[in-house]
């Protein structure tokens, strides 16, 4: 008879029943917890008892519902003051603790704007992502990089603003390039003055504001004189700058007369699978669309999926003034109220149901349902790869999470080691990490050396962070970049870290380097390698080359910034904007180093203090 029998754990509706003994009407905040205490789901409600007696019934569920319920053997609440509240709460708790069965919103990247700045007698244009720090008019946001240049491109050449950083136009003697192809209008030579420049500025704001017919007309009148003036090379010039304003206008596609500024979201759900399209409609033009594929909680239904995706993805991000829904969401009142605050203004929500807005909305929808699609067939395409990956690899099953390692250096100079990672939805690039390789290995151009120091930084910070291995970060499978003696190396690496049960595959350059005939090593193992046509060494050699791609950025921008170091970067005090200030006065950190106090203090942002600092320092180096 065994003497420690295993304590059966109690879990599904008896013990939820048991939570309401405890519970009130408040508001607030639920999670459901497994056996393990993983959270299962984060919910709100605006009547805490009512809510938790629908989970403690023992029918009338929805499946997903249904195996929540019958997992769960914990719950955990927080009581709020509104209902409001507990949403902005819940949403909290489920970016930080992604349950499984909630909708998460797993694309949280910032969307692009065209500023137009005005801190400088000749404003620049140019595009700005982030934190609105910095002084000027900005527009936006674009759906992407992509949609922000293109209209820059043709926005320099209607209205000919600089694009030119202020310490390039300060140096500056003849006009650049971009004048002499006519995207500038030479304000740093003084090709034009400054109210004819205010003028363009004017102009091209007055544009990104929807006020596209009165800029074209006065384009037009200014032709006309010019043109009774026999003024015919100004003539001309105009002349372009109307036709570039009218392929602006026919690039922005979707151009609706009576939507000045919207978000138009459209959902569509296929087996379980959901796609929200996202198109930006600001000053009667679409400035772009994007995609997002967000988890959708092992089958929730349309309403929650919105509700869920709207709170996500306004959480950091200016909702507009109206958002028009392809579904609507099951608390509008509250999430409008929630967007509101966010905005610091009224936010509407509609579902229209006809005329031009129902039209925009039907378009997001197609574009959603076609996103879908093509997601679908790259899944069965990628699933297929997996598969395959595992045959050649002799893995128990497709690998979920595959890490991919590769080193890149000049001589031991600016080492970085670089990881990359792919799974079932492909390259995985938010998961990306960079190396800079701190010790004598980078120097000495030891391979082996930075690998196992990278390795190692990697793992230890894992085993930390997550010793059980209950997240999804921990890889199925390793590809290392090298042969045999990197594959020993890696192997020993693990072996001291205690992790011996990752399988490991060293990627060989073939015979000559030749693509197509790479060596496959395993510890303990002969190489093999794959028949040249094989779909899955197709896959590998994409792999491999975008860990190399990833290293490599990672070195070139250290290099890079290797470069433009200077003396002034070690001074106690002294950032950006003080060095690019001590630059363009002196001309060279040689030039500061000779400076005196006065010299110095005469520097905008240089207080006396900082002077001494600055004359200290140099004095101290000789």
């Amino acid at each position: 008879m065994d003497e420690n029998p295993k304590t059966t754990v109690r879990v599904g509706h008896d013990v939820i029943q048991d939570y309401l003994r405890t519970l009130d009407g408040s508001p607030g905040v639920y999670r459901m917890l497994n056996a393990a205490s993983e959270v299962l789901y984060v919910g709100k409600a605006r009547n805490l008892k009512a809510r938790v007696s629908n989970y403690a019934r023992p029918s009338g569920h929805s499946g997903r519902i249904a195996r929540m319920i019958h997992e769960t053997a914990s719950m955990m609440f927080l009581t709020t003051r509104t209902e409001l509240e507990a949403l902005l709460l819940e949403q909290n708790l489920i970016k930080q603790l992604k349950p499984r069965y909630n909708v998460l919103l797993r694309d949280d990247k910032s969307f692009p704007n065209i500023l137009i700045s005005s801190e400088h007698p000749y404003p620049q244009i140019k595009k700005h992502r982030g934190k609105k720090s910095e002084k000027g008019a900005y527009f936006g946001p674009f759906a992407s990089a992509g949609a922000v240049n293109r209209t820059l491109n043709q926005l320099q050449k209607v209205f000919l603003l600089r694009n030119c950083s202020d310490s390039m136009f300060e140096s500056r003697t003849r006009p650049c390039l971009q004048y002499q192809i006519k995207r500038c209008s030479a304000p740093c030579v003084e090709k034009i003055n400054r109210e004819g420049y205010a003028t363009l500025v004017d102009d091209a704001q007055r544009f990104l504001e929807g006020k596209t017919t009165s800029v074209q007309a006065d384009l037009a009148k200014a032709m006309t004189e010019a043109s009774a003036a026999m003024e015919f090379e100004r003539a001309a010039a105009l002349r372009d700058r109307i036709k570039a304003l009218t392929q602006v206008q026919q690039t922005q596609g979707i151009n609706p007369q009576g939507v000045a500024e919207a978000d138009v979201v459209a959902l569509h759900l296929e087996h379980g699978q959901a796609c929200v399209q996202v198109f930006f409609i600001r000053a009667n033009q679409s400035w772009g669309n994007r995609d997002f594929y967000p988890k959708t909680g092992a089958g929730a239904e349309e309403p929650e999926i919105m509700e869920a995706f709207l709170t996500q993805f306004y959480d950091d991000k200016e909702p507009p003034r109206l958002v028009l829904l392809s579904h609507p969401v099951e608390n509008p009142d509250l999430v409008a109220e929630a967007l509101a605050i966010r905005a610091g203004r009224k936010v509407e929500l509609a579902v229209p149901q006809r005329g031009e807005k129902a039209e925009l909305v039907e378009n997001a929808a197609r574009n959603a349902r076609e996103s879908l699609a093509r997601r679908m067939a790259e899944s069965t395409t990628q699933n297929k790869l997996l598969t395959g990956l595992a045959e050649a690899f002799d893995l128990d099953t497709p690998p979920q999470r595959i890490e991919v390692y590769d080193n890149s250096h000049i001589q031991g100079t600016n080492a970085v080691g670089g990881m990359i990672v792919a799974g079932p939805e492909g390259f995985l690039k938010s998961q990306y990490r960079k190396y800079n390789i701190k010790s004598d290995a980078g120097a000495n151009s030891d391979d082996f050396g930075m690998m196992k120091e990278v390795l190692t930084r990697r793992f230890e910070r894992l085993l930390k962070e997550d010793p059980e291995r209950k997240s999804d970060m921990w890889p199925d499978l390793l590809l290392i970049d090298g042969g045999a003696g990197q594959v020993s190396a890696v192997a020993e690496i693990m072996s001291e870290l205690g992790v011996e049960d990752i399988p490991m595959v060293g990627v060989a350059k073939g015979i000559d380097r030749d693509a197509g005939k790479e060596e496959f090593h395993r510890p303990g193992e002969r190489p093999f390698a794959l028949q040249r046509n094989d779909p899955v060494l197709y896959f590998i050699q994409r792999l491999r080359d975008e860990a190399h791609r990833w290293a490599i950025g990672a070195h070139r921008a250290k290099r890079a910034k290797a470069v433009s170091l200077t003396p002034l970067d070690d001074i106690p005090g002294i950032g950006a904007t003080r060095k690019r200030a001590l630059l363009q006065h002196f001309g060279s950190a040689k030039a500061v180093a000779r400076a005196g106090l006065s010299d110095l203090q005469a520097v905008d942002g240089i207080s006396e203090a900082m002077a001494k600092t600055i004359a200290d320092y140099f004095s101290a180096k000789g």
